[in-house]
């Protein structure tokens, strides 16, 4: 007679083995974000007015603030059709599905097992069989769990959300990028324009004054060598301008591919460039943090980093497996599924690994020195981002100022054209002066141009 008390015993403390399970610690740090470099306000240049935040926020889509409604659609295809933005998106996407995957391993895994074989016993083997052949027929289903006793899968879990939000991050960063690239790009084409058009009223004025040359020279008030130098001075400013619209062309291809479009079929026509852009508003520090998809990137791999080395400790503790099966088995499929033919098992297994050669100690030394790494690179972050704040806060006070100093050198320049001009069609001046002051003034009114682009 079976005794029950056994099965109950054996029923009870698979009970108790579930319960544990399901209670199991999560061994390993908790996260806690890494403390970084603050500051409670930017340095601005003594004199210069801060921008007021009230009222004034920074759109997500910040390049509608300059206006321009070319500018507006090509950035729109920066997000829609760019390839390098596409492959940050998939890698999101796999990082997703690794979450999945790995959420997975919380539960048990059920299959679906059948098997047919013919066989003969030895008839001198250990078990004497008497050259027995017989048919093993069988079918079952069966089940296995490896509870997360220490957390080790929930700390796998933990990290890979973390990964996987750092790389949601990436695509907001990669993104970010580009479309700062492509304004950077657009408006340098811009400024390829206004140079453009800045060298070709010069070549016309160049043109004018070297058939003015040429005929007072047929009149003897003028010298071969006032012909050479307008010739030169013409010529020189052609060669400037073929320069600049092959640096259009390239800057014109560039926008293309960002956009995702071949550059032979792609095309911006010319355009002036704005007097002015708007000014974001400054920003306390720690809003802009928030708002830096670098920054977030930096902190979610720190917080991947500090699950994993929760997953290289649950490795020092003992795994337990529970698996079961149940179903038939026969010598022949026809009678397979009778009553009589039930066959099942259940059980547990529990490893403690003992010696590993310090396999598992070199692990947990790499996952805290890599969750120490990620830290420093979040610092690291957060004080480059201030520095490139600095920086522009600083250019863009000088910038202004330079802006204004040079417009007053471009008016100065082109009244001394005027007058050198006048001076030479009376006689008191040569040509030289003439050609110095007309570069004087195409060379002004191209930093002008090159500043405000700045």
């Amino acid at each position: 007679m079976k005794n029950p008390y056994r099965w109950s015993w054996s029923l009870s403390s698979l009970v108790s083995l579930l319960v544990l399970a399901l209670s199991g610690c999560e061994v390993g740090p908790d996260y806690v974000k890494p403390t970084s470099p603050t500051a409670n306000s930017f340095r601005v240049p003594v004199g210069w007015k801060v921008a007021s935040t009230q009222g004034t926020p920074i759109p997500a889509r910040w390049w509608t603030l300059f206006q321009d409604t070319t500018l507006d659609q090509l950035e729109i295809q920066v997000a829609q059709a760019n390839q390098t933005v596409a492959q940050q998106e998939a890698a999101w996407r796999q990082s997703q599905a690794l979450v999945r995957s790995t959420q997975a391993g919380l539960f048990p895994t059920l299959g679906l097992f059948a098997a047919e074989s013919r066989n003969r016993a030895s008839a001198n083997g250990v078990v004497l069989g008497n050259g027995l052949i017989y048919n093993n027929d069988m079918a079952a289903l069966q089940a296995n769990w490896v509870p997360d006793l220490w957390g080790s899968v929930r700390r796998s879990i933990e990290a890979n959300q973390a990964s996987a939000q750092a790389d949601a991050n990436q695509v907001a960063a990669t993104l970010l990028s580009l479309q700062s690239l492509l304004a950077v790009d657009y408006y340098q084409l811009r400024t390829d324009d206004a140079e453009s058009a800045l060298l070709m009223e010069a070549v016309k004025a160049y043109k004018k004054s070297l058939d003015l040359t040429i005929n007072r020279k047929k009149f003897g008030v003028a010298a071969d060598t006032d012909i050479l130098l307008a010739e030169n001075q013409l010529e020189t400013a052609r060669a400037q301008l073929i320069d600049v619209e092959v640096q259009r062309s390239q800057m014109e291809h560039a926008i293309a591919v960002l956009i995702g479009k071949v550059p032979s079929q792609f095309r911006l026509p010319p355009l002036p460039l704005g007097e002015g852009y708007p000014k974001p508003p400054l920003t306390i520090p720690s809003v802009l943090l928030e708002r830096r998809p670098d920054i977030a990137v930096a902190e979610r791999q720190a917080a991947s980093a500090s699950a994993n080395i929760g997953v290289a400790q649950a490795a020092f503790y003992p795994n337990l497996t529970l698996s079961g099966n149940y179903g038939y088995q026969n010598a022949a499929y026809s009678n397979l599924f009778a009553l009589p033919n039930q066959n099942w098992s259940i059980g547990s297994q529990l490893f403690q690994p003992l010696y590993d050669a310090g396999l598992r100690l070199a692990n947990l030394d790499q996952a805290r020195a890599g969750f120490d790494q990620t830290v420093a690179n979040y610092r690291q972050v957060v004080l480059t981002a201030f520095q490139n704040v600095e920086d522009n806060l600083a250019a863009e006070e000088i910038l202004t100022r330079e802006i204004v100093v040079q417009q007053r050198a471009v008016k100065a320049a082109a009244r001394t054209v005027v007058l050198t001009d006048q001076q030479y069609r009376s006689g008191t001046v040569d040509y030289l002066n003439v050609v110095i002051t007309q570069t004087a003034l195409l060379t002004g009114q191209v930093s002008e141009v090159t500043l405000r682009r700045k």
